[in-house]
C-alpha cells in the first residue's frame, strides 16, 4: 500500500503529537512533542506521512538565524523527523527528509540545519556544518559531525557564523544532543581544520 507526504493541517495536531511522543525514548518523547507543539510563530511548516487515512510519520521545519558579521540570517531547522516506531524502516523517515528539503528549497531560505546522525542524514543530502563556517546552537552540547546542513542557491559566502535557536528550544534545554554514541563519534571523526 502507497503512503501519501502532505502538509500538516490543524486537524493532524494529535495524531503528530502522538507519533512524536512515540518516536523518541521514553523519557524524551512528551518533551519533544511539546517543543514542536510550543514553536508557535516559528513554525514554518510540518509535513505527514499518512497511510490508509492514518498519520505514521512527520517532520517539522522552523525559524532560526545564522549570527553572520553583516546581519542576522533567517535559516530553517530540521527537528523533529518522527516514525511510528513500528513503522520505522519503511521509507517514511527517508521520504519525509527529501520532501523537508525540498520544501525549503523552495522557501527562498539559504540554509537547512539540523542535529543528529550523520549516517542517516549524510545519505540523504546533509553534510558536516562547521565545513561551511557554521557554528551550532550549543557549542559545548553539539558533537560537531551531527551538526548538518543543506545549503541553497540563495546561500552567499558571507552568510556564516553561528545558528541561533527561538527560546523555546532553550527553555525545555533542548539545544544541543548529549547521546553518548555521538560523543563517541566527535572523537573519531577529525574536525575539518
Amino acid at each position: 500500500m502507497g503512503f501519501e507526504v502532505r502538509p500538516e493541517q490543524p486537524a493532524d495536531r494529535a495524531d503528530v503529537l502522538r507519533v512524536i511522543a512515540a518516536a523518541f525514548e521514553e523519557d524524551r518523547g512528551e518533551d519533544v512533542a511539546s517543543i514542536w507543539d510550543s514553536l508557535g510563530r516559528h513554525k514554518r511548516a510540518g509535513l505527514v506521512v499518512e497511510q490508509g487515512g492514518h498519520v505514521l510519520g512527520h517532520v517539522g521545519l522552523s525559524q532560526g538565524w545564522v549570527d553572520a558579521r553583516r546581519m542576522l540570517v533567517e535559516v530553517w531547522v530540521l527537528s523533529p523527523l518522527s516514525v511510528q516506531p513500528d513503522r520505522q524502516g519503511e521509507g517514511f523517515g527517508t521520504a519525509l527528509v527529501e520532501a523537508a528539503v525540498e520544501t525549503a528549497r523552495g522557501s527562498g531560505v539559504p540554509v537547512l540545519f539540523l542535529e543528529g546522525s550523520p549516517d542517516y542524514y549524510g545519505a540523504r543530502g546533509f553534510e558536516r556544518a562547521d565545513r561551511h563556517g557554521f557554528l551550532p546552537a550549543a557549542l559545548e552540547r553539539t558533537p560537531r559531525p551531527a551538526f548538518q546542513c543543506v545549503r541553497f542557491d540563495s546561500h552567499e559566502e558571507w552568510m556564516t557564523g553561528q545558528l541561533i535557536y527561538p527560546a523555546v528550544w532553550w527553555e525545555h534545554d533542548a539545544a544541543g544532543l548529549r547521546d553518548p554514541r555521538l560523543g563517541d563519534l566527535e572523537q573519531q571523526s577529525p574536525s575539518p581544520d
